[in-house]
């Protein structure tokens, strides 16, 4: 696989690269994505093919169940890179049905060591959806219940987000909004499940 990814960049520069020169030259000398896109680490979901975007289009994070912790101090440069000196107008958090990572918070390996503490913060996600479930009318299949899940993760990730200072402040100043979408892998589509658009500045 290795050769392969080498044969397979051979081929971009032939081809991609050669036909759009102008275009990667410019991507050279700076950025400027309007975009930060945290999502899924899994190989499922490429960014830029679901979303049929350029390089130098989209700011990417991505991890193990699109989470967004406090304490992930890779997470919080880049949100700081991209509020402060990119000037991101948006981000958007995007997780996807059939997530291994919340599949996951019900089936932890007894092997893993570090996934369970990382899921420490989606599990919450889960515990609200069990907790409706308990009152509802019809019981749910399990894969009802993971997608519930997967969205009340992504809504989850998104109060995580909004409690970073700075990602409210530029929230609350009209410089910056927040988006929540699930990605489906049966269908391709990307489902709108919140938003938290950025407030009108005032006169």
């Amino acid at each position: 696989m290795i050769n392969d990814l080498l044969k397979g960049n051979r081929r971009f520069v032939e081809t991609v690269f050669e036909r759009e020169r102008p275009y990667f030259a410019e991507l050279s000398k700076a950025q400027h994505p309007t975009v930060l896109w945290i999502g899924c680490s899994d190989s499922r979901v490429p960014v830029n093919t679901i979303t049929q975007t350029r390089p130098g289009e989209i700011f990417v994070h991505r991890n193990v169940a699109n989470i967004v912790a406090g304490a992930d101090w890779n997470l919080s440069a880049v949100l700081e890179f991209s509020i402060n000196h990119l000037n991101i107008p948006d981000i958007v958090i995007c997780g996807h049905y059939g997530c291994g990572g919340i599949l996951a918070l019900d089936n932890t390996s007894e092997h893993d060591q570090y996934v369970p503490i990382w899921l420490n913060s989606a599990r919450e996600a889960a515990h609200r959806v069990d907790g409706r479930l308990l009152t509802a009318s019809e019981p749910l299949s399990a894969v009802q219940r993971h997608r519930l899940v997967v969205e009340e993760n992504v809504s989850l990730q998104m109060e995580h987000l909004l409690a970073y200072p700075f990602v409210a402040r530029a929230v609350d100043a009209g410089k910056l909004a927040v988006h929540g979408w699930v990605y489906d892998m049966d269908t391709g589509c990307i489902n709108v499940q919140a938003s938290r658009p950025r407030r009108p500045r005032s006169e």
